[in-house]
């Protein structure tokens, strides 16, 4: 699974990751059913955020807002990847790859209905991702970001939670999604495409309780 940041929508990077993946990752992922795309919200979410200070609507509002922020990106996503189909529901991503196409997750439908998500900025796309990983026991969870980690082996998911490269529950969802979960900045990106094609996952591990 790989979860493409909204902080790269703005970032000529997105396209080379996006090539990355669909040279490394993407054909053979397809193959054995297993790969998904998930949107960040970027400057959607960012809008949002100062739509709420301004007019002063409630944080489930925001939310489901946020949430169609991610939508957004994704539609700008499957534009620039035509192997991408959009799937809101678990029956729909599993389609997908029957189709051989890859899923790009639209979130709203799903997490509106689950009650252990809660309505407010203390999740984001990250948790999501997350949390939809352990759904489909999926075996790793890429966070592709616009930032590095410090260089020099793994990185502890609470450093990144302190420095605000995750949301406040990425620790919980991670932890028990099952899945091995990585993070991949810019630094990342230079051998990301030959790292993929080899069965490898570019960028730091992330180490969880």
């Amino acid at each position: 699974m790989a979860k493409i940041g909204g902080s790269l929508i703005r970032d000529a990077k997105v396209l080379a990751w996006i090539d990355a993946l669909k040279q490394g990752l993407a054909p053979r992922l397809a193959q054995q059913n297993r790969l998904i795309v998930v949107p960040g919200g970027g400057i959607f979410a960012d809008g949002v955020r100062r739509l709420q200070e301004d007019l002063g609507f409630d944080d489930l509002v925001a939310h489901h807002m946020a949430l169609l922020s991610m939508e957004q990106f994704g539609l700008a996503l499957a534009s620039l990847w035509p192997q991408l189909t959009r799937a809101a529901t678990l029956a729909a991503i599993r389609r997908a790859w029957r189709m051989e196409k890859i899923p790009w997750w639209t979130p709203t439908q799903m997490t509106l209905a689950e009650l252990a998500i809660p309505g407010s900025w203390d999740i984001t796309s990250d948790s999501l991702s997350a949390w939809l990983a352990g759904l489909l026991k999926a075996d790793r969870l890429l966070l592709i970001k616009s930032v590095d980690t410090a260089p020099g082996g793994d990185v502890h998911c609470t450093d990144l939670v302190a420095n605000g490269i995750v949301d406040p529950l990425f620790t919980h969802f991670a932890a028990t999604s099952g899945a091995e979960v990585f993070l991949a900045g810019p630094s990342a990106l230079i051998n990301a495409q030959a790292v993929l094609a080899e069965g490898g996952t570019p960028g730091t591990r992330i180490r969880l309780p």
